[in-house]
């Protein structure tokens, strides 16, 4: 399996230009019924909290003399800013939220990092059941996800990948011949295999119902579809789905 490339390095601001967004793969229904195929699972993470800022980025000055570190000790502060893109989040970003009058619970992209970790690290996937991983974010932007991505551990580097992605609309592994990430057209729908059994998790639900005893009466040769929020604190249910 493909591992994505070391994000650790400072965001750059990417140039101006038009990007051709995906079409994304739509299963072919007619070859599907031809052959029997093992079931499998898809995820769709929605209302993720990926969303990209022009923020100032404020970066020391070395002083090398004893003027300017006199100067230093009267203006503490003395300092360089340049803007670059960034991934809002509420723990790097709480003054530059609170300025443009947005809530810092809305900027929670760690939630979607756990998510997505949970998801490509499971047993299922690893037993090649996994067969699709979608996000969708507040502002309507679909992700696919390879499950052959190996996501990164860190928060920093996670939130350095999505920046890139959300600006390039695709990551591609090393060799550049496979896009593990890319942003593909809406709606998720048509990526979703016909006779799904589609699920979705919501805090509204009158009948709690144990997961480990309704799964199994599921019909086996059908695919599971399962609808989670990423979004913190928030009572959601999309019926579009079913």
């Amino acid at each position: 399996m493909k591992k994505t490339e070391n994000y650790d390095r400072e965001e750059e601001e990417v140039e101006n230009g038009e990007f051709e967004i995906d079409e994304g793969i739509i299963p072919n229904q007619s070859q599907q019924s031809k052959h029997k195929r093992e079931s499998g699972v898809i995820f769709i993470l929605e209302k993720a909290s990926l969303e990209v800022g022009k923020v100032r980025k404020v970066t020391p000055i070395t002083l090398f003399n004893s003027l300017l570190f006199l100067i230093s000790l009267i203006f503490s502060s003395l300092s360089l800013s340049q803007q670059t893109y960034q991934l809002l989040n509420s723990d790097n970003h709480s003054n530059f939220l609170k300025n443009n009058n947005k809530h810092k619970r809305d900027y929670r992209p760690n939630i979607v990092h756990q998510a997505l970790l949970a998801i490509l690290d499971s047993t299922l996937n690893k037993a090649g059941r996994l067969k699709g991983l979608y996000v969708r974010t507040e502002k309507g932007v679909l992700i696919e996800v390879k499950p052959c991505t190996h996501l990164p551990r860190t928060l920093k580097s996670f939130y350095g990948l999505m920046s890139q992605l959300l600006q390039n609309l695709s990551i591609k592994d090393k060799t550049g011949r496979i896009k593990l990430l890319r942003v593909i057209r809406n709606p998720v729908t048509q990526y979703l295999p016909v006779n799904s059994h589609k699920i979705g998790f919501s805090f509204s639900s009158e009948k709690l119902v144990q997961m480990k005893d309704y799964v199994p009466n599921i019909e086996s040769d059908r695919d599971i579809v399962f609808v989670v929020c990423t979004k913190f604190s928030v009572n959601f249910f999309n019926k579009s789905f079913i």
